[in-house]
């Protein structure tokens, strides 16, 4: 089922209606021909009740204006010194990609607003340097945002802040968003880039908790110099007390709708509070775990087993889940007369393959094990004892290692299942 489908739609719903999700542009977006797309599923969100606010960068705009007037510009991304005359070529670019966005919302029957609810001033001297127009974010109007938005319009907001004073500053469209979603209380902070998401040594990754990537920030050279703004505002946002960043391809067809109403998503989720745990399962769980790992059972990758029999241990069987949405199992059984215990219905989803989730599933059961004072967890694959021998730490064992319950199923399943066990003496 594609995400953009109803049904896939409608269960996210309620968690979203009437909250806040701060979509941030990078401004090559806005010239691009995906951009009608990316503003369609704007108009999905708002026919949802999702509130949205727009901000927008200009760097590559701001670029090319100043490669049209044949002028150096001093700053592209609004971290470094911002002379007059690049200041005056951002305000020009800014305003003509503000006009873009509200004539594409309006193609789409959508109110929208270019706001001035940024008060920005000066960055100032740091270390010796005045980057003179320079500015950061000093407050959010956030009555008039939210009045705004009460009155179903969409916010526009753009890289460049006044002082009330009659000054002008360009400030980082990045910094921009991490602002407005902080003082907004919004759920989502979305940046929408020409990159796949963020990049961690040479891997895209797909998600971690802000202070992971915090972490992997300390360390120069693990995230590219292009993708370091977004990584770094993300932590602030997250750190800030915004649930989920997101950075994402905004040149995808449905990219949006794909990243924000689906498990998998497209690009890389930055969380800030709980986001991925294991549960045990519920007896009305069974169903779904039947249904999620039916392709794994028919491939003889997982034990065939009865609905009547999984009901009966339901108890037994634990959920990985994803903001409350099942992408993992796996089961821990006992056969308390010999005092030894068994990995088993160990399973992970296609789309979260490679993520580290089956180790953290198969450390989980090897805890739960020990802390139940078992002598011995075994483990039976036909197709993954290799992934259990060398991520979990098993030994390869014998028929004679089996319980005798436990072996009779053995030879009655015709599997020839490779036998596998850890000591947790």
């Amino acid at each position: 089922m594609k995400p953009t489908d109803l049904r896939g739609i409608l269960r996210y719903v309620p968690a979203f209606r009437d909250r806040i999700f701060v979509i941030a542009l990078d401004g090559v977006i806005v010239s691009d021909e995906n951009f009608a797309n990316l503003l369609l599923d704007v108009a999905v969100l708002r026919s949802l009740n999702i509130k949205v606010i727009l901000v927008h960068g200009a760097g590559a705009a701001i670029a090319a204006e100043g490669a049209r007037r044949g002028v150096q510009v001093s700053d592209i991304d609004g971290c470094g010194i911002t002379d007059d005359v690049t200041l005056d070529i951002a305000v020009t670019a800014a305003n003509r990609l503000s006009h873009e966005i509200l004539k594409g919302l309006a193609g789409h029957d959508l109110r929208a607003v270019c706001s001035n609810c940024v008060t920005a001033g000066p960055l100032g001297v740091i270390k010796g340097v005045d980057h003179l127009h320079t500015g950061k974010v000093e407050r959010v109007d956030v009555e008039f945002l939210n009045r705004l938005l009460e009155d179903a319009c969409v916010p526009v907001i753009s890289p460049v802040g006044m002082d009330g004073a009659g000054g002008n500053y360009r400030i980082n469209s990045d910094a921009v968003a991490v602002a407005v979603a902080r003082a907004m209380g919004a759920i989502k902070l979305i940046y929408a880039t020409s990159y796949d998401g963020l990049v961690v040594d040479g891997e895209l990754l797909r998600q971690t908790s802000f202070s992971e990537l915090a972490d992997v920030l300390k360390t120069a050279g693990r995230v590219p110099e292009t993708l370091r703004s977004k990584s770094t505002h993300a932590v602030e946002a997250c750190a800030g007390g915004v649930p989920r960043v997101h950075v994402i391809n905004g040149l995808v067809d449905e990219g949006l709708l794909a990243e924000v109403f689906s498990n998998e998503g497209i690009g890389t989720l930055i969380y800030g509070n709980e986001y991925q745990g294991i549960r045990r399962a519920r007896k009305s769980d069974i169903r779904t775990l039947r249904r999620m790992t039916r392709a794994a059972v028919e491939s003889d990758e997982l034990l065939r087993r009865t609905r009547a029999a999984m009901e009966q241990h339901y108890e037994d069987y634990y959920i990985f889940e994803i903001d409350h949405n099942p992408i993992g199992c796996v089961a821990l059984h006992e056969y308390p007369e010999e005092n030894i215990g068994e990995l088993a219905y160990l399973y992970v989803a296609p789309s979260h393959e490679n993520q580290g989730l089956g180790r953290k599933l198969m450390k989980f059961v090897v805890a739960k094990a020990r802390k139940r004072g078992l002598k011995k967890l075994l483990a039976l694959s036909t197709q993954a004892f290799a992934f259990i021998r060398n991520k979990g730490g098993f030994q390869i064992g014998q028929e004679d290692d089996l319980p005798a319950a436990r072996r009779a199923q053995y030879d009655a399943s015709g599997r020839r299942s490779k036998i596998l066990y850890v000591d947790l003496r």
